[in-house]
């Protein structure tokens, strides 16, 4: 989860007093970065992926599963027995916002090659025993997205009390504070965003009404100081703290691109995808013990870090502060990077222009600017007592506190000064799925589309409102069979950036050459498998790709494996894990269809997903029935 720096954190009030300071140098800092490797060209393609897994108790004797408060226990025993005894172990292991999470990469990226697809399945396998072999008996490792009863009253082992009145980081009515992870970072973003807020965040997820549920649906919550009853919506799940969002688990990729040009394309190519997948990944449903009406976290997450003030989100006029905000700092893009995309940067981009215009003197070209100037408009979140004063010349720290908290669904990255390391581009919408194979399908579907796109110089741009519209879509209930998604239609035509480069567009991306021609609404099967005379398909482009590839058989079976899955997710011959997890339990002989899931639901479902997660039991509507490799 971003930079981890050690040491003497500051309270909001002394931070607020170096935001300057670290946005400052955090300016100087990329740009002696850049103007250093700018014209870094031939890097490899590397690449890796980051599965983040929840530690769970699975009480058999009182029918209950909880979180288990461990982690930081768990990941020392890790890295003493992995990287700390071998730099060459396959794995790494660090740490995340939960304590009851761990989050697990290969040990070294994977390279360029095809046969590469064959070991990311073995190595996500290789992490869950390896992370399992460490924990106690009736613990097991899970790769869920969202915990379902998180916030209800004992979810965590060992328990404990919110202190919602009490001295305490997030003052939670839900979430206690032993459930944040111990290290610094952590509890000083929770209590820091909080501060800056000017109040706990609010978080309302619309609640799923089924046969038996109140109309309205409206709580009451016992100790409330009135902050939550003027917060909470009725028909909306509430929750109050950082946890409800950085407390869930994702599945992320990051590339190495071969030079910065070739970073800005992927960046934004790949962001036009990042609302389909998430659809495609749906795996997040229930919320503080309630059936949803989302099937996706995004929205949660983004409302759970959101620390604009009433100013900012435009509830208040501006005194106090510089920017009207239009988003969280947990959101999808707000620009385009390639000069391919300018044209399509048609949603308001709030930037400081103090930056920008010094950047702009400094020789970055201007969608490169109104970029760093957006990221820039933030205040740092955590800052250390011994991190204040840096060397510009050779550490990124404050450039890297700002850039690491800006969570956006893509997050295009400098190199680390000093370093081998190219320019890279991170894919971040994805939920994490439940098993090994499924997390592997996911991976090497979208490295795959990255090579496709480059090999064949393919262009999926459309307005930069567009995308937005799509990330709401994508969030709803079976997204991925009812919604509906602007997409390109011609997406072999390309782009051609020295025409681009001088496009009409105005600097705030008002456009002013659309060609609604363009795209259009399609369904995610159409995307994903295609229609005749509407648009070919990801599928049977990469499928082609394929064959005009040297494959050896081992790995030729195991990429069509994972695009089965892909392909049959978005037909709706295979279920999303938030549609199966629904079916389990509308099905529960316990449910009483009020949208609550009870400690034995919870525990029932839990039980069958540890069970088909470490391969003891099948399950053909969620995953199918892969071919064994070779055959």
């Amino acid at each position: 989860m971003g930079l981890l720096s050690q040491g003497s954190p500051l309270n909001w009030t002394e931070t607020k007093k170096y935001a300057d300071h670290v946005r400052k140098h955090g300016i100087l800092q990329f740009l002696n970065i850049y103007h250093k490797v700018k014209d870094r060209q031939k890097d490899v393609l590397k690449w890796g992926d980051e599965v983040e897994y929840m530690l769970v108790e699975l009480d058999e004797k009182n029918e209950k599963a909880c979180l288990v408060l461990n982690g930081n226990k768990v990941l020392d025993m890790l890295q003493e027995k992995g990287e700390k005894v071998n730099p060459n172990h396959p794995t790494l292991w660090r740490p995340e916002y939960g304590s009851y999470m761990i989050e697990g990469t290969p040990g070294q990226p994977y390279g360029g090659t095809m046969s590469e697809f064959n070991t990311v399945e073995d190595n996500m396998d290789k992490r869950r025993k390896e992370a399992s072999s460490v924990l106690n008996k009736h613990e097991t490792l899970c790769t869920i997205t969202s915990f379902p009863r998180l916030g209800c009253p004992g979810f965590t082992k060992p328990e404990y009390r919110p202190t919602p009145i009490e001295k305490g980081v997030s003052k939670s009515l839900f979430f206690p504070d032993e459930a944040i992870n111990r290290h610094p970072r952590f509890s000083t973003l929770t209590r820091n965003i909080r501060h800056r807020r000017g109040e706990k965040v609010a978080i309302n997820v619309p609640i799923f009404k089924d046969q038996n549920t109140p109309t309205p649906f409206v709580e009451t919550f016992p100790e409330d100081d009135g902050e939550a009853t003027s917060a909470a919506l009725p028909d909306h799940i509430y929750m109050d703290a950082m946890g409800f969002g950085m407390g869930n688990c994702c599945l992320q990729v990051t590339f190495q691109a071969c030079s910065i040009r070739e970073a800005r394309y992927l960046y934004d190519q790949l962001a036009t995808f990042c609302p389909i997948v998430m659809a495609l990944s749906a795996a997040s449903p229930f919320y503080r013990g309630h059936v949803s009406d989302i099937d996706c976290r995004w929205g949660v997450i983004s409302a759970s870090v959101d620390d604009r003030t009433r100013e900012e989100r435009g509830l208040e006029p501006l005194k106090n502060n510089k920017f009207r905000i239009h988003k969280s700092r947990y959101d999808s893009i707000n620009s385009y990077l390639s000069f391919c995309g300018e044209k399509y940067n048609d949603i308001e981009l709030t930037k400081d222009d103090d930056v920008y215009n010094q950047l702009l003197d400094a020789g970055i070209d201007k969608l490169l600017a109104q970029h760093i100037a957006h990221l820039f408009i933030r205040d740092p979140l955590s800052l250390f007592e011994e991190k204040i004063h840096l060397d510009d010349e050779n550490e990124s720290d404050h450039f890297e506190n700002l850039q690491s908290t800006n969570w956006q669904t893509m997050r295009f990255k400098p190199p680390p000064p000093n370093s081998d390391i190219g320019w890279r581009v991170e894919f971040r919408p994805m939920e994490v799925q439940l098993t090994d194979f499924e997390n592997a399908a996911y991976v090497v579907f979208i490295v795959l589309l990255t090579r496709v796109i480059l090999s064949y110089k393919l262009d999926f741009l459309i307005p930069l409102s567009k995308v937005d519209d799509n990330m709401k879509v994508a969030q709803k209930r079976n997204a991925v069979q009812e919604g509906m998604f602007y997409f390109k239609k011609d997406i072999f035509k390309g782009c051609n950036p020295l025409l681009d480069s001088a496009s009409t567009a105005t600097q705030n991306g008002v456009e002013t050459t659309e060609d609604h021609e363009e795209y259009t609404l399609m369904s995610i099967d159409t995307i994903i498998n295609g229609k005749e005379g509407v648009f070919q398909g990801l599928v049977p482009i990469l499928n082609c790709y394929l064959e005009n590839m040297e494959v050896d058989v081992d790995t030729r079976c195991t990429i069509l494996n994972y695009l089965k899955l892909i392909k049959k997710r978005a037909s709706g011959e295979l279920m999303t894990m938030a549609k199966w997890m629904r079916e389990f339990v509308a099905k529960h002989p316990q449910y009483k269809k009020d949208s609550v899931i009870t400690d034995k639901i919870n525990y029932d479902l839990l039980c069958k997903c540890d069970r088909i997660a470490k391969g003891e039991e099948k399950c053909p509507e969620l995953i199918g029935d892969p071919v064994k490799r070779g055959n």
